[in-house]
């Protein structure tokens, strides 16, 4: 069983269009380090984001910010949460003694339809993950720029060297 197997499920039976990024991504793209929440680059129409929010909330995950997380699938509101709160990712969380979060990445240098173009497919515990491609995920990372970010780049180069 892998972590977040439970909500993976559900995206996969409700066909909803994510790709896996961060610190998962880099852990199924051949690189190794701990991680504790998961990444998601979501196409970002109503509908599909409507699918994430009720998964999981149906899941048990809970938003820290104090708005309905179903305006999230507001195009404006979200562009407003982007320029005017410098918002990257929604956070939603398990629980207050629990690591289990997932973010959606609202703002992103790699657009949701350029990250499934080249996406990976993995099979993991009878599940078709739909990863980004390490291109992509570089790219991400670059843009980026953190300390981490950069030294994940590296890791996953000499991982993937290593094949």
């Amino acid at each position: 069983m892998i972590i977040y197997e439970e909500i993976l499920r559900e995206f996969q039976k409700q066909k909803v269009k994510y790709v896996l990024v961060g610190g998962i991504a880099f852990n199924l793209l051949g690189g190794y380090r701990n991680t504790l929440d998961m990444d998601i680059l979501v196409e970002m129409a109503d509908k599909n984001l409507l699918k994430i929010v009720n998964i999981l909330k149906k899941a048990g995950y809970h938003v820290k910010q104090p708005v309905d997380p179903v305006m999230i699938a507001d195009k404006k509101t979200r562009q407003d949460w982007v320029i005017n709160k410098n918002m990257k990712a929604f956070n939603f969380y398990k629980g207050e003694r629990t690591y289990e979060e997932v973010d959606i990445i609202i703002d992103s240098p790699v657009d949701f339809k350029d990250a499934i173009r080249d996406a990976v497919k993995v099979k993991a515990a009878g599940l078709n993950l739909t990863v980004i491609s390490p291109k992509k995920f570089i790219e991400m990372k670059k843009a980026a720029g953190r300390e981490k970010d950069l030294k994940d780049i590296e890791d996953l180069k000499l991982a993937r060297s290593l094949r």
